[in-house]
C-alpha cells in the first residue's frame, strides 16, 4: 500500500451563488521520497487539493468526501484532535504567501518554536536551539539574530526559508507546498526549489509540490498530474508526461511555453477554464478543445491507460497507444 493514497477526493463550497465543485474525484498515490507535483491553470483545484488532504479549509458551508490514507489512517475519518496532532508533526505545508501566514506580532522564531513545543516533549531552550538549526539548514544567514526578526522585516525570499524552516521542525513525513516559489523573483525561485529538493532527498520526505510552472514541474518533480477543472486528467512520471503528453490540455500548456531559439509565435489554449459552479456534463475541456466530438459533451471521460503509469482522461486516448486524433472529414 502506498506511503499517501488519496482516493476520489470530492470538495465543494456552497456559496450565494451556487456549488462550486472545486476537486470532482480526484485520486493518486505518493510513495516516501518521492516529488509528487499539481499541475494547472488557477483555479482547476490544486491548492483545494492539499488544503482538503490535512482538512484546513474553513468547516462553514464546505463539504470533503472521499478518502485519504496516510500510512493505514484514513485522515478524514479522524477527530479534529487527532488532526491536529498528524498537522505538523506527520503532514506539513508551506503556503503560497508566508507574509500572511505569518503571525505579524511575534518574531518568526517564537512561532517556529512554538510548533515544535505543541509537538515534541522538548524545553524552550531546547526549542531555540533547534530553530537556529532549522534557520541554518534552510541557508538563513545569521540564523540566531534572524530568528528575533518579525515577518515584515524579512525579504520575500527569506520568509519563504522561514516558512520551509517551520514546515520542516518537526521532522513531517510528507511537505505540502503551495506554490512557494510564485511571488519570487527568479533567482530566489531557483535557490528555493533546489533547497527544497536537497532537503526531501536529505531527509527522505515525500513532496507534493502544486504549481502552474511547467519549467517547476521538469526541475523538481518526480511523478506529474495535471489538473482542470477540479479533475486529473493525465499523470504519470514527470519526463513522460511533458515528453509524450496525450491529452489536449497537456499539449496546450507544453505548446504555450516559451523555448530556447523560439522563432515561431506560441500557440495559447483559447477560451477560459470552466465555471466550477457549472460545470459541464461531459469533458470540462471540451468547449476549448479542437478535437470535440459528440461523446465528449455527452459524458465525462473515463481513465486510460498509456502505459502502466501514464494515465489520460480523453476519448482519442486509446489503450497502451495515446493520443489518435480524430481523421480529417474530407470536404465534398
Amino acid at each position: 500500500m502506498p506511503f499517501l493514497e488519496v482516493r476520489d477526493l470530492h470538495t465543494t463550497f456552497d456559496t450565494a451563488t451556487g456549488m462550486i465543485r472545486a476537486v470532482n474525484g480526484v485520486s493518486f498515490s505518493l510513495e516516501k521520497g518521492r516529488v509528487f507535483a499539481l499541475l494547472g491553470e488557477s483555479g482547476s483545484g490544486k491548492s483545494v487539493t492539499l488544503r482538503s488532504i490535512i482538512r484546513v479549509l474553513p468547516k462553514r458551508r464546505t463539504k470533503v468526501s472521499g478518502e485519504v490514507w496516510l500510512d493505514g489512517v484514513d485522515l478524514l475519518s479522524l477527530s479534529e484532535s487527532a488532526m491536529r496532532e498528524v498537522r505538523g508533526s506527520r503532514v506539513s505545508m508551506v503556503f503560497q504567501e508566508p507574509i500572511a501566514a505569518f503571525d505579524p506580532v511575534y518574531t518568526c522564531g517564537k512561532q517556529i518554536e512554538e510548533g515544535i513545543r505543541r509537538h515534541q516533549d522538548v524545553s524552550r531552550e531546547e526549542a531555540s536551539r533547534r530553530t537556529t538549526e532549522l534557520l541554518q539548514i534552510v541557508q538563513i544567514p545569521e540564523a540566531q539574530r534572524r530568528s528575533r526578526s518579525y515577518p515584515h522585516e524579512l525579504s520575500g525570499g527569506m520568509r519563504q526559508r522561514m516558512m520551509i524552516a517551520g514546515a520542516l521542525s518537526c521532522d513531517p513525513e510528507i511537505l505540502l507546498a503551495d506554490e512557494p516559489t510564485t511571488s519570487l523573483d527568479v533567482t530566489v525561485q531557483a535557490q528555493i526549489l533546489a533547497l527544497i529538493r536537497e532537503i526531501q532527498q536529505r531527509l527522505g520526505m515525500a513532496v507534493i509540490f502544486v504549481t502552474h510552472d511547467l519549467g517547476v514541474v521538469a526541475e523538481i518533480a518526480d511523478d506529474v498530474a495535471v489538473m482542470y477543472g477540479g479533475r486529473i486528467v493525465e499523470s504519470g512520471p514527470v519526463r513522460e508526461v511533458l515528453k509524450n503528453p496525450v491529452h489536449p490540455y497537456t499539449q496546450g500548456l507544453l505548446e504555450a511555453v516559451v523555448r530556447e531559439n523560439q522563432v515561431n509565435r506560441l500557440i495559447p489554449i483559447p477560451g477560459t477554464p470552466p465555471d466550477l459552479s457549472r460545470l459541464p456534463q461531459g469533458c470540462s475541456f471540451a468547449p476549448r478543445c479542437s478535437y470535440t466530438r459528440d461523446e465528449c459533451i455527452q459524458a465525462a471521460p473515463a481513465e486510460h491507460f498509456v502505459d502502466e503509469t501514464h494515465t489520460a482522461r480523453c476519448v482519442l486516448v486509446k489503450e497502451g497507444v495515446g493520443f489518435v486524433p480524430p481523421t480529417p472529414v474530407e470536404q465534398s
